[in-house]
Order: structure tokens, then sequence, then C-alpha cells
């Protein structure tokens, strides 16, 4: 797949490495039943000179919900931190392929970075095309620096971070658009869960789906662990009744694979109105007062 501003190859980014005004960042996450650790991988080999972004910790800790958007105080304390200024090239990677590193790319948009990109297939097509690793073992200060930061954000930061509300959406946002369908909600869980069929990973949440929406597993849109091109990805969206031409929120268990399909209408039509509900399932399917709907309704 040919590079983008939104997706970039491994080749592109071997070629770039020694510029000064990139930055390369390791984005990894794991649901918690994989038993991995993304922070302990990170300090054992990366890409050479990059920096690790703590999807948990550079998040607004005082919220129940988890990895929820930081404030844009800590999130400018966490880019300082990183070696981050408003015009640096920033691509993130992440080590299952294609996962958790759109979620940091929707992560720097949201605050308004517009230099953003996802490395396509991620850490293991970076290995498997025998490009450069580092192997030298860090020390937690090194990888923990951002996080710190952002947990104790200083009186003024270098970075000038701004909430594109646009990107986001709310529960309160998601729920009336239930009647006034001025968006389409997609929903990045597989089926089973969308229909209510499956239970959630996480105690206390419903099954089923937010009424009116649709399902587009995230699996849909990659090939191994790259995207599809694009006429693939048209007719992924397609099938599933999307109409990429009317404003889209995507929404997933936590906020993580929305950011896959957002990352992906975002590479096929850069033109459309994407955002990313961001308490997703977790908070719709954990609230007593939200309406849910099944395969059976």
């Amino acid at each position: 797949m040919a590079s983008s501003p939104s997706l970039v190859t491994p080749d592109w980014l071997k070629d770039r490495l020694q510029d000064p005004a990139l930055r390369v960042l390791d984005g990894s996450w794991y649901m918690p039943a994989a038993g991995r650790n993304p922070r302990e991988e990170f300090k054992a080999e990366r890409i050479p000179d990059s920096r690790f972004f703590d999807v948990d910790k550079i998040s607004d800790l005082n919220s129940d919900l988890p990895h929820m958007l930081p404030t844009e105080e800590a999130f400018a304390a966490a880019a300082d931190a990183l070696g981050i200024e408003r015009d640096t090239q920033v691509v993130i990677y992440d080590r299952s392929g294609i996962f958790s590193a759109p979620r940091v790319w929707w992560t720097f948009r949201a605050f308004g970075h517009k230099r953003v990109a996802v490395l396509d297939g991620g850490y293991p097509s970076w290995k498997a095309g025998g490009h450069p690793i580092d192997s030298i073992t860090l020390d937690n200060g090194e990888v923990d620096a951002p996080a710190q930061a952002a947990a104790n954000p200083p009186a003024s930061t270098r970075y000038p971070a701004e909430l594109q509300e646009g990107l986001v959406r709310s529960l309160e946002q998601v729920k009336r658009n239930i009647e006034s369908r001025e968006e389409i909600v997609i929903d990045a869980r597989g089926a089973g869960r969308f229909a209510g069929e499956e239970a959630e990973p996480r105690a206390g949440v419903r099954s089923g789906h937010v009424p009116n929406s649709l399902n587009v597993p995230f699996t849909q849109v990659l090939e191994g662990c790259r995207y599809k091109d694009r006429d693939e990805l048209a007719k992924v969206f397609a099938n599933a009744g999307v109409d990429i031409k009317t404003p889209i929120v995507a929404s997933c268990g936590t906020g993580v694979t929305a950011s896959v399909l957002a990352l992906a209408l975002h590479h096929l039509s850069p033109k459309t109105q994407v955002s990313v509900y961001d308490g997703s399932w977790t908070e719709w399917g954990g609230s007593k007062e939200t309406p849910v709907a099944t395969s059976s309704d």
C-alpha cells in the first residue's frame, strides 16, 4: 500500500528515521486477557529512537472508564516529554500490526496535531522487512517519563494542545443521535457482541448495541496485520450499509478498535467527517440509563 498522510509503509519510515523532525512512538496496548505487557516489551526492543506512549496512563486518570482522553494540559505535558512540537511528524506503531496505534493517532488528532500517521503493518511488518531494531534495554525512567508528565502537568507547556470537539462524541451526543440520525454510528466490535449473543468481557456491561447503529467489525478492514486497499475498504463499508458521505461516529468496547475504523475511513475518504465515541460500549452498556438493541429486537 502506498504511503498516505495517515498511513505509511515500513520502507517510508526506514528512509526517514534520521530526520530530526520525525518522532516515532510505540502505542502498543493489549486486552487484559492477552497477558502481555507493552511497556516491558518496549524496554526490551523497539524501532530505533522510538518512545513509548502509554495508552492507559496518558489518559483521564479521574475517570472510571478505561483510557479516556486526557486533559489538554496532560496531553501537552506528555507531548513535551516525548519531544514533540506542533510541526513534528509523528508516526505510531503497535506490536499487533494494527490494533492500538490508531487510537494514539486519533488522540493526537483530537488535540489538534496534523502531522500524524500510523505505520501500516506495525512492528511485525517492520521486523519482517529486516529493518533495524534497537535491543538495548531501557531503564524505567526513559520509558515512564511521558506518563509521569501527564500525571503531573506543569503550569505551562510548550506544546499547544487544543481539543478538537468535532472529533469526539459523548454519551449524551450519541443518545440524541438515536432520534436525529444526523450521524451514522458504526460499531467495531464482533458480530456476536453487537447482536447481544455474546457476553461482554467486562463485568456489569450489557450485550447489544446502540439502537440504529451498524456493525463493522474492525477485522473486516484488515488483511493480516495491514489495512486493505482503498477499493476493498470501500466495499467493506458499503456492504455494511455505511454511506461515507454522511458524518460518522465510530464506537467499540473502549475506543481502541473504533479508532481502527476511523483511520480506515480517513485513509479511504479524508473529507468524511468521522468522530470517535470515547466512552464507547463500556460506558453505554454499563449505564442503566441507555437503550440497548439486540438482534432479536
